[in-house]
């Protein structure tokens, strides 16, 4: 996946799918409001823009090299890599691991290094971000039933890439690895959709006609890993919100041709709750 497509949280399911949808509900509501959860990025800086190397409200020089992301600190500084002050020069792979579980730090901030298309890029989360302090909870449909329906998926084969605009107006390309069809309300409907490659589960981007009316202006849909027949179940009460509804700094691609549906998805989350409520 070549923007931001990690979802806030997950958990398991339980038996009852009504029971299911509120603890997954509960759990992505606590982990958009935890410590360093999306609430709390208050920037993403790309090093092209700051060819001088000093990045805006954080401490150090910062570099793109061959090899990753040079960076440069004295005790001044305050940087820790790995709990250890940083004293020197370390160069920096991506960090892939949670926020939470960042190698960079500078007190109570941590610092993430990413890469997107070959360019690179420093994060910054605060847990005394305005978003996170104002957070007052996701507004979502409760669970129905007629909104979990069969699907199958079809692979391509061959991993396809088409460039799609972003959030940030640029247009990145989104790696799609096959199609899900499903019907809903009689009608069948497809839609491209990305594979993880660990796990083989299925996650799209998707739009509807709520879409920035009474739900954000496009949402997620991650409906797991299908069967070896192809066979998995569509589960729109799951559809949720993008990183990029929590906060303007992520990078989200809007839906890719076709993956706008034409009814109204009254189910899953729909925007978040007060004065936060954005992009619709």
């Amino acid at each position: 996946m070549s923007a931001d497509a990690a979802d806030t949280g997950d958990t398991d399911d339980a038996e009852d799918p009504t029971t299911a949808w509120k603890q997954w509900h509960e759990h992505r509501v606590a982990t958009a409001s935890a410590p360093y959860g999306p609430l709390a990025l208050t920037g993403t800086y790309w090093l092209a823009d700051y060819p001088e190397g000093r990045i805006p409200a954080v401490p150090g020089l910062w570099r793109a090299t061959g090899g990753g992301v040079s960076l440069t600190a004295g005790p001044q500084d305050g940087i820790t890599l790995g709990g250890e002050p940083l004293a020197g020069a370390a160069v920096l792979a991506a960090d892939e691991s949670p926020p939470s579980r960042s190698r960079l730090a500078a007190g109570e901030v941590r610092l993430v290094v990413i890469r997107r298309e070959g360019e690179w890029a420093v994060r910054v989360f605060d847990p005394a971000a305005p978003g996170r302090a104002a957070f007052t909870g996701i507004e979502a449909t409760p669970y129905d039933p007629a909104y979990a329906v069969p699907g199958q998926f079809t692979p391509y084969g061959q991993e396809r890439t088409v460039q799609v605009e972003n959030v940030d107006g640029r247009a990145r390309g989104l790696g799609l690895g096959g199609e899900l069809s499903f019907v809903f309300a009689g009608d069948r409907h497809t839609l491209r959709v990305a594979v993880d490659e660990e796990d083989g589960s299925l996650w799209a981007v998707i739009g509807d006609a709520t879409g920035g009316r009474s739900s954000y202006r496009f949402r997620f849909l991650k409906p797991g890993t299908p069967a070896a027949d192809g066979s998995v179940t569509v589960d729109l009460n799951r559809v949720q919100l993008p990183p990029c509804a929590f906060a303007d700094h992520f990078v989200c691609p809007f839906p890719p041709p076709g993956n706008t549906l034409p009814f109204e998805l009254s189910a899953g989350e729909r925007r978040l709750k007060g004065a936060l409520a954005s992009g619709i």
